[in-house]
């Protein structure tokens, strides 16, 4: 069996697909469904068994030997607005650890979510060496949570024989409809377009960036999966590539290629405003993210990410013109 926390949410879903089309069906879901629409997510997937995230660890399935094979931790509070830390601390830092611990115990290969919210401003630069975690500096409560799990596997003296923590830069996809103001930039866009024809876009507040020139290493959704399942099967492997790695695509793009690749997608001419970005969140917005990518080209050298402008015309194509939802083809 394989556990997948957070399975209804955008990437955990996405996963399960994955999952599915390569004949995996015995599959433990844990998340909340909630009052939206995440069940959507799942409705065409196929999965064993359900749990909700407060039962997680009072599941039989932990006592039985060889009872889960692999652990894909996408749960967590992904609210990067989100203010309450002591709630991200409980949801996001420590339920973490302690899936690291249950996985070290049992020998369970284990793959969780960090974040390059971890990098702060980026003024240490977007380097996965574990040599640099330490001295992160997170510009939101939700980037911090993400960094002190980062830190404290890394402090651990038993760690699981195979685990990764892998940073996830700008994911876009479908799948991640329910996620309202923190979905991605190309799904508020389409959205945008479709009702009123054009897109806002915040201004830029530092002299040396212009409009939309803001940049961000945007990675499709597909291709992130995708990596993370060919990361757990290599570091079975050889267990010595457990670690931190990024996960982006280690190209920069800025807002306005992304909206401009969205138009395009749909057949229309960009329409493009700029409008003044809210003071709250002036002194934690990143202004340029780009992943280094050397690590994981290592680990999977035979790995080629879809380039922005395939992966966001396969989005709107694919997906938000045709079936929103991924359906399992077993």
């Amino acid at each position: 069996m394989i556990l997948v926390t957070g399975a209804a949410g955008f990437i955990g879903s996405v996963i399960v697909k994955q999952l599915n089309d390569l004949g995996e069906t015995d599959i433990m879901l844990c998340d909340h469904f909630e009052s939206g629409d995440k069940w959507k997510n799942l409705r065409d997937l196929k999965y064993s068994a359900f749990v909700q995230v407060e039962d997680l660890f009072q599941q039989e399935i932990w006592k039985r030997q060889n009872g889960i094979q692999a652990i894909y931790h996408m749960g967590a509070c992904s609210d990067t607005t989100e203010l309450n830390m002591d709630f991200l601390y409980q949801n996001n830092t420590e339920f973490t650890n302690r899936l690291l611990t249950l996985a070290a115990q049992k020998n369970i290969p284990i793959i969780y979510a960090s974040s390059a919210a971890t990098y702060g401003s980026g003024e240490l630069g977007y380097s996965d060496d574990h040599k640099g975690v330490p001295f992160l500096k997170p510009l939101n409560k939700y980037g911090y949570s993400k960094q002190l799990s980062d830190e404290w596997i890394l402090k651990q003296k038993k760690r699981p024989k195979v685990w990764f923590g892998v940073k996830f830069f700008n994911v876009f996809g479908p799948h991640e409809y329910h996620k309202g103001k923190m979905s991605s930039v190309v799904y508020q866009s389409f959205n945008q377009i479709s009702v009123d024809g054009e897109v806002k876009l915040f201004k830029s507040h530092r002299p040396d960036y212009r409009d939309g020139e803001q940049l961000r290493d945007f990675v499709y959704v597909k291709d992130v999966v995708k990596v993370m399942i060919e990361l757990l099967a290599a570091g079975k492997k050889k267990p010595g590539l457990s670690g931190i790695y990024n996960l982006g695509t280690g190209e920069a793009r800025s807002f306005h290629d992304l909206v401009k690749a969205t138009f395009n997608a749909m057949g229309k001419k960009p329409k493009i405003i700029f409008i003044d970005m809210p003071k709250e969140l002036r002194n934690q917005y990143q202004y340029y993210t780009q992943a280094e990518m050397g690590k994981l080209k290592k680990a999977l050298p035979k790995f080629k990410f879809m380039k922005l402008e395939d992966a966001v015309a396969d989005y709107v194509g694919q997906h938000l013109m045709k079936e929103k939802y991924l359906e399992s083809k077993v």
